[in-house]
């Protein structure tokens, strides 16, 4: 069975930084693409950033570029999302996904397996 766990959410004042990570169980973690995606409330669930399995590519959304980090480590099945400068916007619950395939992608129809999520909360 596939589980992903996402750690590392809270609250922090704008400006301020925290690191997501998700573990990944029950799957070839490197045969997987992985993502961040968040929701807020009221909102649509919406991309935030993907990784592919080797590294070499990574996307973000416009309004997360230069801030957020994705990265992750294959050997511990970890994915991670470094959020820097974090502004009242980023509020939402952020879930990690593992794709279909190996390549980054940016849908959210291409991720197959999906997280509970945790809670990020940016206060002003």
């Amino acid at each position: 069975q596939v589980q992903l766990v996402e750690f590392g959410g809270g609250l922090v004042q704008a400006g301020g930084s925290l690191r997501l990570s998700c573990t990944a169980s029950g799957l070839k973690f490197s045969n997987h693409a992985m993502g961040w995606f968040r929701q807020a409330p009221g909102k649509e669930r919406e991309f935030v950033a993907a990784i592919s399995w080797s590294s070499i590519t990574t996307y973000y959304a416009d309004s997360v570029k230069g801030r957020f980090t994705i990265s992750r480590d294959n050997a511990k099945n970890t994915v991670f999302l470094q959020m820097n400068s974090l502004k009242p916007e980023d509020t939402a619950i952020y879930s990690c996904a593992a794709s279909q395939t190996t390549a980054a992608v940016r849908s959210i129809g291409s991720y197959a397996y999906w997280g509970q999520g945790t809670q990020v909360t940016v206060s002003s």
